[in-house]
């Protein structure tokens, strides 16, 4: 079954800690738009989001790795809660469009 395709924008921030990988990764039919509730605004950005276009289990194998991400869209946020990286509660919406963060300790 295909689950579509996203787009996956990997980044190296290097810290006290060390080098840890970002990720962001969003459906690939919400790159480049904005969407607005009250005060909110969720913006997916080319410059943050837009990087290779990929299927989503390739986008997971990047999540798995990464010490922060940042997931758009309702097909990478449904495979992220059946791959066990995202608890379905920690799932926020801006004008029905879903997001989520994960972050590592």
């Amino acid at each position: 079954m295909d689950k579509g395709e996203v787009y996956i924008k990997v980044m190296e921030v290097d810290d006290a800690a060390g080098v840890r990988i970002v990720v962001a990764v969003c459906d690939k039919e919400l790159l480049g738009k904005k969407f607005s509730e009250g005060e909110i605004v969720l913006d997916v950005n080319r410059d943050f989001f837009g990087g290779f276009l990929a299927d989503i289990d390739e986008a997971l194998h990047y999540l798995e790795n990464a010490f922060t991400a940042m997931l758009v869209g309702d097909n990478i946020i449904k495979e992220a809660i059946k791959a066990g990286l995202i608890h379905p509660d920690a799932v926020l919406r801006v004008s029905g469009i879903p997001y989520a963060h994960i972050v590592r300790l």
